[in-house]
C-alpha cells in the first residue's frame, strides 16, 4: 500500500477542482492537464490505490473515540444514500418531463392544439389534419439543427448514446468532462430536440448518461466521492441502473442491465442494492408524473384477447426465421454503422457535423412523410404495433384493416428497412441518440394468418378455437418477438433484455417465446460478429476497456506485446538526477516509469504522480537550492551516493507490482489482467 506523507496527501484529496475539457478539431481529448490534479481526463485510475485509500478512510472513521466513532460512519452512509436517492428522484422527474416535451415537440410538426398550445395531439383530440409536408420537414430540420448546434458548440460530449463511455468510465477510465453539469443540460435539451425532429433515434440510451451526470453532480457535494474514484464509480453504476429503469419503465431490467452490461461491478452486492433502490425510486417518480396519461410506467402495452401463447408459435419455420433475421439484421446494422462512422472520420463529412445533421434530418423527414408508418416517432409506432385491433378504438392508419393486409405488410417492411439504414447513419452523428430498432416481423405474421385461414384444422393449429372467425393470431405478440430479436442482434444482451421487454410491454405470459427469440438472435449475431454495438464503439473511440470474455491466442507469448528496455523511457537508480527526472516528466506523459540499476536490472516501478509529489514535497521541506543536481536513489544501494548529494525516492516505488516472464502465453497474460479486474471489485 502506498506510504509516505505525499501519498497521504493524495489520499486526503488536497487537489484543485476539475477543469473543463472540450474536444479538439480532430475529435480527440486535449492532453493539457491541471497542475496537482489527481487524474487528468484520458487517464486511468489506480484501483489498488483508490481501494486502499477508501479502506484507510473507513478505518479512521470507525476508530474515532466515543460518540464520533458511531456517528461518523452513519453520516458517511447517509451521504451515500442521499446521492443514490437524489439521483433516482432526479432521473425519474427528468425522464418524465422529457417524455412530455418530446411528444409535444414531435406533434408540432403535424399541427397545434387550438385551445391549448402545450397539448400534444392525443391530449388535444382536436381532429386536426397533419401539417403540410413543407412545415413537417422544415420543423424537423430546425429541431435537429438546433440540437446539433447546441451539442457541437457548448458540449461536444453530449453527442451519441453515452453508454460506451459509461462502460469505459466504470472500468476505470477518467472522463469527468463527460459528466459535467453543462453536458447534462445540453444532453437533455439536445435529446428532446433530436428525438422530436423525427431522426431515427430515441431517448433510451442517453437517459443512462443523464442519470450518471446527475449522480456525478450530487456526488461532488461530498468529499468521500469527490476524492475517491472507486466510490464515485459505484454510485455511477447505481445511477446507470436508474437510467435504464426510467428509459424503459423497467426497474428490474435496470438492475439486471447493471449486472450484465456493467460487468465491472457484477460481484458487488452493495452496488446491486444501491442500483435496486435507485431504480425503484426513479420508477416511482416517473409514475407520479404520469407522462403517458395511463397511470402506468410504460408507453408500450401488449393487448390481446388471450394471454396464452400456443406451441405452434415456436415451432413453425417462420418463428425461427424471425429470430434469425433479427440476428442477421442486427449484425448488418452494426457493420453498416461502423463503415459509416469510419467514412465520416476520414472524409470531409467529419468537418461539417452540423451540416450532416441537417441533411440527415431533411432526408429522414422527406422519406418518413412519404411512408405513413414512418411519419410518427418510433416509440409511437412501436406502441401501436403492440396493440390488439379493437373495433372500439381508432384504427391507426388502417393498420387493422383486413382488406389492406398485404399493403400494410409491405409498408411495415419498407419502414423497417428504412429505419435500419437511417439508424446506422444517425447513430454517431453530433446529436444525442440511441439504438432501439423494431424488427420487421410482419412477414411471419402474414404467413401465420395465411396458413391459419387456409388450414384451420391442421394439427399444429389444434390449440386454436374451432371457429376460424375467432382470432388465433395476436399481431402485438409478434411485434414483441421481432423487437426482441432485433435488439438481441444489435446489443447482444440476454437476461436483462428479456426482463426489460416483459416489463416494457406487460407481456409476462410470453417470457418463454421472448427468451427463445433473444437466444436465437444472439447465437446468429455472435456467429457473424462477436461484439455488440457498445463494445464496437468503445473500440472505435479507443477507450481502455477489457471485455470479460475468454481470450485465446494463436501461439503468441507476452514477448509479442512487450518492448525492450532500449525502447523504454526509464529512470536509472543512482544515476538520474532530479533535473533529468523533471525533464522526463515534462517530455513524456506516460502513467509511470520503470526503475533500473546501472546494470540494467529491474528495481521497481514508479508512477508519474508519485514522482511529482515526492519532488514537490522535497521542494517544500528542503528548498530548491542545489536540488536539481542531486541524484535520485530508489534502492538499498543509496549508500554508494553521499548523503548530501542524493534524494531518497524509494517511497515512490509501487509495493504491489506483478511480474510475468516474457515467455508466458498471451492467453495467461490477458487472464491475469481480467482476474485483477475481478479482485479490485472484491469488497
Amino acid at each position: 500500500m502506498p506510504t509516505g506523507s505525499h501519498r497521504a496527501a493524495r489520499a486526503n484529496g488536497n487537489y484543485n477542482e476539475l477543469q473543463e475539457y472540450e474536444l479538439t478539431g480532430g475529435g480527440e481529448l486535449f492532453t493539457a492537464t491541471e497542475p496537482g490534479k489527481k487524474y487528468p481526463d484520458g487517464s486511468s485510475i489506480d484501483w489498488l490505490q483508490e481501494e486502499a485509500a477508501e479502506r484507510q478512510r473507513n478505518h479512521e472513521l470507525h476508530s474515532q473515540a466515543g460518540v464520533r466513532g458511531a456517528l461518523l460512519p452513519a453520516l458517511d452512509s447517509v451521504r451515500m444514500w442521499v446521492v443514490v436517492i437524489g439521483t433516482g428522484i432526479g432521473i425519474g422527474l427528468a425522464g418524465a418531463w422529457l417524455d412530455v416535451l418530446v411528444k409535444w415537440l414531435g406533434d408540432i410538426r403535424e399541427g397545434r392544439c387550438l385551445y391549448g398550445f402545450f397539448y400534444n395531439s392525443v391530449a388535444c383530440c382536436s381532429g386536426l389534419d397533419p401539417g403540410e409536408a413543407f412545415v413537417y420537414i422544415s420543423l424537423a430540420v430546425a429541431f435537429a439543427a438546433t440540437s446539433a448546434f447546441l451539442v457541437g458548440t457548448y458540449a461536444p460530449y453530449a453527442f451519441h448514446t453515452g453508454i460506451p463511455e459509461i462502460k469505459a468510465i466504470l472500468g476505470g477510465y477518467v472522463f469527468d468532462a463527460f459528466l459535467s453539469p453543462w453536458t447534462l443540460l445540453i444532453k437533455a435539451l439536445g435529446l428532446a430536440l433530436s428525438v422530436a425532429s423525427g431522426l431515427s433515434l430515441g431517448k433510451e440510451g442517453p437517459l443512462v448518461h443523464i442519470a450518471c451526470c446527475l449522480a456525478y453532480l450530487f456526488s461532488q457535494m461530498f468529499e468521500q466521492f469527490r476524492h475517491n474514484e472507486a466510490s464515485k464509480r459505484r454510485v455511477l453504476a447505481a445511477a446507470a441502473a436508474a437510467g435504464v429503469s426510467v428509459a424503459f419503465g423497467s426497474p428490474l431490467g435496470g438492475v439486471l442491465f447493471g449486472l450484465e452490461e456493467l460487468d465491472s461491478f457484477a460481484s458487488e452486492t452493495d452496488v446491486m442494492w444501491r442500483g435496486f433502490v435507485a431504480s425503484a425510486i426513479a420508477a416511482v417518480a416517473l409514475q407520479w408524473v404520469n407522462p403517458f396519461g395511463t397511470a402506468k410506467l410504460v408507453l408500450f402495452q401488449v393487448t390481446a384477447l388471450s394471454d396464452q401463447w400456443r406451441a405452434f408459435e415456436l415451432v413453425l419455420p417462420s418463428s425461427i426465421l424471425v429470430c434469425v433475421i433479427g440476428g442477421v439484421l442486427g449484425s448488418f446494422l452494426i457493420r453498416l454503422n461502423v463503415e459509416i462512422a469510419i467514412y465520416r472520420r476520414q472524409s470531409i463529412v467529419g468537418d461539417w457535423p452540423i451540416l450532416e445533421v441537417v441533411c440527415a434530418s431533411a432526408i429522414t423527414a422527406a422519406l418518413s412523410y412519404l411512408v405513413v408508418f414512418g411519419r410518427v416517432q418510433s416509440s409511437e409506432l412501436v406502441a401501436n404495433l403492440f396493440q390488439e385491433c379493437d373495433p372500439t378504438k381508432t384504427d391507426y392508419h388502417g393498420l387493422c384493416n383486413p382488406n389492406a393486409t398485404k399493403e400494410n405488410i409491405f409498408l411495415l417492411i419498407l419502414t423497417a428497412m428504412m429505419k435500419i439504414v437511417l439508424t446506422a447513419w444517425t447513430f454517431g452523428m453530433m446529436v444525442s441518440s440511441r439504438v432501439f430498432q423494431l424488427q420487421p416481423s410482419a412477414h411471419a405474421l402474414a404467413e401465420r394468418q395465411s396458413l391459419y385461414r387456409s388450414y384451420p384444422t391442421a394439427w399444429f393449429f389444434l390449440s386454436c378455437p374451432p371457429d376460424p372467425s375467432v382470432r388465433c393470431i395476436t399481431p402485438g405478440f409478434y411485434a414483441v418477438i421481432g423487437a426482441a430479436a432485433m435488439l438481441g442482434g444489435v446489443t447482444r444482451m440476454t437476461i436483462s433484455l428479456v426482463v426489460i421487454l416483459f416489463e416494457l410491454t406487460g407481456a409476462l405470459s410470453h417470457v418463454l417465446p421472448i427468451m427463445v427469440s433473444v437466444m436465437t438472435s444472439k447465437w446468429v449475431g455472435d456467429a457473424l460478429g462477436k461484439d455488440g454495438i457498445y463494445p464496437v464503439w468503445i473500440a472505435m473511440r479507443r477507450y481502455p476497456w477489457l471485455p470479460p470474455v475468454h481470450y485465446r491466442d494463436k501461439g503468441e507469448t507476452a514477448a509479442h506485446v512487450m518492448r525492450s528496455v532500449s525502447n523504454l523511457v526509464v529512470v536509472t537508480d543512482g544515476v538520474t538526477t532530479v533535473k533529468e527526472l523533471l525533464k522526463i516528466l515534462r517530455k513524456h506523459d506516460y502513467h509511470g516509469f520503470p526503475v533500473i540499476d546501472k546494470h540494467g536490472e529491474y528495481v521497481g516501478y514508479s508512477t508519474r504522480d508519485e514522482l511529482q509529489l515526492a519532488i514537490d514535497e522535497i521542494h517544500f521541506t528542503e528548498g530548491t537550492f542545489g536540488l536539481e543536481d542531486k541524484i535520485c536513489t530508489f534502492s538499498k544501494n543509496y549508500m554508494l551516493v553521499s548523503a548530501s548529494n542524493r534524494v531518497d525516492m524509494s517511497a515512490t516505488l509501487e509495493q504491489a507490482v506483478i511480474q510475468l516472464r516474457k515467455d508466458v502465453s498471451q492467453e495467461m497474460l490477458v487472464s491475469m489482467f481480467q482476474k485483477l479486474v475481478s479482485i479490485r471489485n472484491t469488497p
